[in-house]
């Protein structure tokens, strides 16, 4: 019996590293490629429509961008503008997508395909588009182009690692192997800001509402930062383990929102050993206070080595990604795991993308507390459905106790005639 895997949406003709989901248009995007060896491997970014059919939700090749000979890496998502990392430069990208009047697409046909490439809706175009061309299908019209392009690394072997947009999407922030924070302007990609922040590469980095930047790097240090002051680091074993002999490094962070708290912001940190062992310790998962960086809560999660986190747009529940292949989501308040599938992908999940709680998130869910998508080097997009979770009424509750009293009573005085 093979290992139990989750719903694969589609496949890609390349591995894929990079996924971001448009919640207006109900568009998930992945991204990937072999790079510039010649390889035969072509690189590009997917565009692909989320629909419900017949109760399950599908996904179906409505544009592929081609990026030549450059594999894109991390994106980041600002309305209709995607940042794409290409090796050692940051592109811009505009796409619109609209439905069209007239007869919707057949929807029988798309169920059930075990197609090794991308499954493209009945009556598709061809998937490969150069720049700028529209791709018009029944019932939807998308147009990619590409905007502005800039090199944001400049180490000796440069690559932008990652990429995210501020919270009003005038600016980016990149980072990369040299160490260094650069922030550009949106969508001219003038550099407004430059500082060293680290010693060695940049694993991660995250802009808060506020302002604020957190960087997570391989020096082990996690900073946050208004601009290019240094505000404070980040030690997460304040209040959990020590350990004397396994250093740890932070692998990941992500801002996230506090529910039925509109004021109210946490942080979200993995930690993972810096070295690999025989006999792994654990890796830890943090959650942090958003205004006073202390930590909140620190939590094992598991001895697989995490490789991508990703917060729920609402900051209820956290998405975790392994370098086994393994997906889990949990719980942002507690901690708590509410779901994995061990080795789901079979190879290192390169990143996580939960389906948005607005637009057409909620239409698409459908019965579903949340949805988690993931992407890995073996080119499988993945779907993960968490089913909602039973809540029992407070009155029900009240009146279960006030029930057990009553028989309670009754019994005993069956049993001891004088007991009242």
């Amino acid at each position: 019996m093979g290992r139990r895997r989750a719903p694969e949406l589609y496949r890609a003709p390349f591995p894929l590293y990079a996924l971001q989901v448009d919640p207006s248009a109900g568009l998930l995007i992945a991204a990937g490629g072999g790079g510039a060896a010649k390889t035969g491997i072509k690189n590009g970014v997917h565009f692909l429509q989320l629909e419900r059919i017949n109760g399950r939700l599908s996904a179906s090749l409505v544009h592929s961008h081609d990026t030549e000979t450059r594999a894109t890496m991390n994106l980041a998502l600002a309305g209709d503008i995607l940042a794409a990392g290409q090796d050692a430069h940051c592109q811009l990208l505009h796409f619109q997508a609209h439905q069209q009047k007239g007869n919707k697409a057949e929807k029988a046909g798309k169920t059930g395909s075990k197609e090794q490439g991308p499954r493209q809706r009945k009556g598709a175009v061809p998937a490969e588009k150069k720049c700028g061309v529209e791709t018009q299908q029944e019932g939807l019209e998308l147009r990619v182009e590409n905007l502005q392009v800039v090199q944001t690394d400049f180490s000796p072997d440069p690559l932008q690692k990652v990429v995210c947009f501020n919270h009003d999407n005038t600016l980016l922030a990149t980072g990369g192997t040299d160490g260094y924070v650069r922030v550009w302007k949106v969508p001219s990609l003038e550099k407004v800001l430059e500082f060293k922040a680290h010693e060695g590469e940049i694993e991660d980095l995250a802009l808060g509402p506020d302002g604020k930047l957190v960087t997570v790097g391989w020096d082990l240090k996690a900073s946050v930062w208004q601009k290019d002051q240094l505000v404070t680091q980040l030690h997460w074993q304040e209040n959990g383990p020590t350990f004397s002999s396994t250093p740890y490094r932070y692998q990941a962070c992500r801002f996230g929102q506090v529910p039925d708290q509109p004021a109210g912001l946490r942080l979200f940190t993995v930690q993972i050993p810096h070295k690999r062992l025989r006999q792994p310790p654990p890796c830890y998962l943090t959650a942090w206070d958003g205004s006073n960086f202390l930590p909140l809560r620190t939590k094992s999660c598991g001895h697989e080595v995490i490789s991508c986190l990703n917060v729920s747009e609402s900051g209820t529940f956290l998405g975790l990604g392994t370098v086994t292949g393994s997906v889990a989501i949990y719980i942002a308040f507690s901690l708590q795991c509410l779901y994995y599938m061990r080795e789901s992908h079979g190879i290192v999940v390169t990143d996580v993308a939960f389906l948005p709680e607005k637009g057409r998130g909620p239409e698409l869910l459908g019965s579903h507390e949340t949805a988690l998508f993931s992407v890995a080097v073996d080119s499988r997009c993945q779907l993960h459905l968490l089913p909602s979770r039973r809540s029992v009424p407070v009155w029900l509750l009240l009146l279960a106790c006030v029930g057990l009293i009553v028989v309670t009573i009754l019994l005993l005085q069956s049993a001891f005639p004088g007991f009242l």
